[in-house]
């Protein structure tokens, strides 16, 4: 039986900075430093390409956090918007109707 979880664990932003700049200076690899750390090797992975994306390291086009924090933001103010659009269409079909009678 295994004793992992399906629940991801949640680290702090200080936790991921320091782990991301102990991977990039250490002589270990990612994998190694990941099972020091007890974290897994492709989080690791994650956190350190994404560090070096923010530092305009990344591949052209790549989102930075901030783009990316942005980018959810907005995304869930259009969904609002569209949601309201969509209550005020029915509310004024439903006046309309009504005013008809």
């Amino acid at each position: 039986m295994s004793t992992k979880s399906n629940t991801s664990k949640r680290y702090t932003a200080e936790f991921k900075r320091d782990a991301v700049a102990l991977a990039l200076s250490s002589d270990k690899t990612v994998t190694e430093v990941a099972r020091d750390l007890g974290v897994s090797p492709e989080g690791l992975r994650g956190w350190v390409k994404q560090a070096k994306i923010d530092r305009g390291e990344g591949p052209v086009g790549a989102l930075t956090t901030a783009e990316r924090e942005e980018l959810v933001r907005l995304r869930r103010k259009v969904r609002e918007q569209e949601q309201t659009i969509e209550v005020l269409g029915k509310a004024t079909a439903f006046f309309a109707q009504q005013k008809t009678k």
